[in-house]
């Protein structure tokens, strides 16, 4: 591949996009130049036409392996059938996603969002460069030129080349074509964009060919099981190894700062010799202290304590000063308990050690911190990691934080020169959890002598999250714990609003989970305001549509779902509808949920959402990310609960962790309604709206009695 001479203007497209790098020929990168950037290598084109394509995010079942593909083709004029899609190196200067500062980070619904403008520009980058090297073969000007299907055409003389016959030849420019997202073309001119692409890891997924890090093979593997301290942050302080090692097939038994490992030549063997390890832990630890039933009731406490101001995340008007003069006030306040990621692929990590120097084969979100996290605990220089991201069974926020990858690598240093394979079991996923927030918010609506809300204030207290993780990050924001309280404060045009945090910090490691914070800050909200609607005999459609009289889009997905779920009709005997409304992630999507009690129990019966969500890239992998994500936060709505006691979690598998049956998943219809918008967030949309619509619809059925805690009870009635 002939390396490309870039200047920084040329770089410098659109808002702080990076541009194309185009190969030709053979599949390797464009090496590094002299000067602030290196090139960034998105596509490369072969001599027999196909072109290859880098898609950067991890592939975790959300589809960005298809949908980021398709962007760049199709401002290429790209034939899609002549794409193949590679999985990027993980290199941050060429390939890291915007919305991330560049960082290598899939999650917070940031994917497309983040590379859509810059691949965008990439894609018509690339167009022009295949331009400008048929104009200068054929002696013609650009302008009498076009791109179709992989080819330049002259309709003039009647020639037409391909890409690939191009790339034969072409010599890279000096410096490539300047482009702005004024250039790009509109969305009516589209062919791959909001077309329902038959996704690029179907076939694999379904033939079983796919390799996610637990099929990672290799010459001499072994395997590791890890025996993990019962208690966030303690650690083994005697080892009676002696009868793992006499297990045949044990390698070696390694203790780590997170527990003790047996390495063997099978996970079997691995497991076997773990459980014969006698291990006294240090007991030392805060967390040790955690009682999760008691830390909520604390939270609530200290929610209901107006006095204690913590952190103002956001402020409209004067919150106060509304509410004091309002006519009617309305308070509440609600929890919600620990929740598990439970992902379908167990943690696990492939590592490998030779000298100074060690790879590693991960199911991850996040490339920067796994190289962070094995820098720091196991001593390798950040140059001397190679990270490789296989597919993803499931992330869900989980495989943001990357312990298990540090947990693989050391374990893999005292093994130098043998590959191994850690995985973690379903119990010591639980064991390991790092969970959402448990929380509690109090909030206080006012509504003037008309029923409109003029004031709202919400008081959110939860554990941390960047705070921990990212200690910088959170004192540069003021103290504001982002994911913890994301999207609180919302589109809503109410004049006075004003949102608190007031962060915990108990010893236990809180971490992401599809949603985080809008997961249950979106339950308050919606679930108060729908009772402002009842106790003020408003249509709570009619309620939200003028609290969003400012937003045509966010108005438009309401009247939508009520259409499409015939709010304004009679529901059958015995049922009942409920409405809620998310603008998490810049997206639109209100829903509405026809439920039934069958002995007090509460049963979803149908769903219906309308998303807006810009440029829909898939409509149909849209629905299926609604329709995954709605199930998901049902899921946690009916039964998912994760208690602590003495710092240890109480459900260590699905026998006692309660998630949501095949049998209780109701029909979800979704409405994909594309607009003429930067595309935004789609992959956490369809859970914030769905707790609260069932509640919404419950309080129809039992007499106004509103469900203020997450999980429901088993029988609401």
């Amino acid at each position: 591949m002939k390396s490309i001479q870039l200047s920084r203007r040329s770089f410098m497209v659109g808002s702080g996009a990076s541009v194309i790098g185009i190969g030709f020929g053979a599949m390797e990168f464009a090496s590094a130049q002299a000067g602030p950037f290196s090139p960034v290598a998105w596509v490369v084109i072969a001599p027999d036409n196909t072109t290859t394509i880098y898609s950067a995010a991890s592939e975790m079942g959300q589809g960005t392996m298809t949908s980021l593909p398709a962007v760049v083709a199709d401002h290429m004029e790209l034939d899609w059938s002549l794409v193949r899609v590679q999985h990027a190196p993980p290199d941050g200067k060429r390939f890291g996603n915007p919305r991330f500062g560049g960082g290598l980070t899939t999650g917070a619904s940031r994917t497309v969002a983040g590379y859509y403008e810059p691949l965008s520009l990439a894609g018509l980058q690339g167009k022009l460069v295949m331009l400008g090297a048929a104009a200068a073969q054929w002696n013609v000007p650009v302008a009498e030129l076009r791109a179709e299907n992989s080819r330049v055409i002259h309709a003039a003389s009647n020639r037409t080349i391909s890409y690939g016959d191009l790339a034969r030849t072409a010599v890279a420019p000096a410096e490539l074509p300047k482009v702005d997202k004024s250039m790009l073309k509109p969305m009516a001119q589209f062919k791959l964009i909001g077309k329902d692409v038959t996704r690029v890891d179907l076939a694999s997924k379904t033939n079983g060919t796919a390799i996610y890090g637990i099929d990672v093979r290799m010459p001499g593997l072994h395997y590791a099981s890890l025996l993990s301290a019962p208690v966030q942050g303690e650690k083994a302080e005697k080892v009676d190894d002696a009868a793992a090692k006499a297990v045949p097939g044990v390698k070696a038994v390694v203790t780590i700062a997170t527990g003790v490992a047996v390495v063997a030549d099978s996970f079997y063997t691995a497991r076997k010799a773990r459980d014969l390890l006698k291990v006294q832990w240090s007991t030392s630890s805060r967390a040790r202290k955690y009682d999760s039933d008691a830390a909520i009731k604390d939270y609530v406490a200290r929610a209901e304590n107006l006095a204690d101001a913590g952190v103002t995340f956001h402020a409209q008007g004067d919150a106060a000063r509304e509410i004091a003069g309002a006519a009617r006030t309305f308070k509440a306040t609600y929890t919600t308990e620990h929740v598990n990621q439970f992902t379908m692929e167990p943690m696990n990590t492939t590592a490998r050690v030779d000298g100074d120097r060690i790879e590693l084969w991960t199911p991850s979100q996040t490339v920067g911190f796994v190289v962070g996290g094995v820098a720091a605990a196991a001593g390798f220089k950040p140059e001397n990691i190679k990270v490789n991201i296989q597919l993803l069974g499931g992330g869900y926020g989980r495989r943001v934080e990357a312990e298990y990858a540090v947990d693989a690598a050391l374990i893999a240093k005292a093994v130098p020169g043998v590959p191994i394979q850690m995985i973690w079991t379903r119990e010591d996923d639980f064991t390991r959890a790092k969970p959402r927030p448990a929380t509690a918010q109090h909030l206080i609506a006012a509504v003037n002598a008309q029923g409109k809300v003029v004031g709202l204030q919400h008081r959110v207290v939860a554990e941390q999250i960047y705070a921990r993780l990212l200690p910088a990050a959170f004192k540069a924001s003021g103290n504001k714990d982002s994911p913890v309280m994301e999207f609180a404060d919302g589109i809503y045009d109410i004049a006075g609003h004003q949102v608190q945090q007031l962060i915990e910090d108990r010893g236990i490691a809180c971490s992401f989970w599809r949603g985080v914070g809008a997961g249950y800050v979106k339950f308050g909200s919606e679930t108060l305001l729908d009772e402002v609607a009842v106790a003020t005999n408003q249509d709570p459609l009619q309620l939200r549509l003028d609290l969003c009289s400012k937003s045509p889009r966010a108005q438009a997905v309401l009247r939508e779902v009520a259409s499409l779920s015939n709010w304004q009709g009679t529901p059958a005997a015995g049922h009942a509808l409920g409405l809620a409304f998310s603008d998490a992630w810049g997206t639109f999507c209100a829903m509405v949920v026809e439920v039934s009690l069958n002995q007090g129990r509460p049963v979803v019966h149908n769903i219906w959402a309308a998303v807006d969500c810009g440029h829909a890239l898939s409509p149909k992998n849209i629905q299926t990310q609604i329709e995954g994500s709605a199930v998901y936060g049902l899921s946690a709505a009916l039964g998912e609960k994760l208690t602590y006691k003495d710092g240890e979690p109480q459900q260590k598998n699905l026998g006692a962790y309660n998630l949501l049956r095949a049998n209780q998943v109701p029909a979800v219809m979704v409405k994909v309604m594309p607009t003429d918008n930067p595309p935004s967030g789609i992959g956490e949309v369809g859970l914030p709206p769905i707790a609260p619509a069932v509640a919404n619809a419950i309080a129809r059925l039992n007499g106004g009695k509103r469900l203020r805690n997450l999980p429901f009870p088993e029988r609401v009635v």
